[in-house]
């Protein structure tokens, strides 16, 4: 498989967790505390992922075993 879509899939769910993040300063800042556990934990899982995409695509450009 080529780089391409292991690179839009890591920058897309960094940018996304990013994105939680900041929304979740931004909601304990005004107040809204109820919320800020559930945008938190959505931003980790977005890392996560990036993460994880990152792994899946070091494991394919390894060669493969028959």
């Amino acid at each position: 498989m080529t780089k391409g879509p292991f690179v839009a899939m890591t920058a897309a769910t960094a940018a996304l967790g990013t994105a939680l993040g900041s929304l979740a300063l931004q909601l304990r800042a005004e107040g809204y505390e109820q919320y800020v556990e559930s945008v938190a934990t959505f931003s980790v899982l977005m890392y996560v992922t990036a993460a994880l995409v990152v792994v899946a695509w070091v494991r394919d450009g390894r060669p493969h075993a028959n």
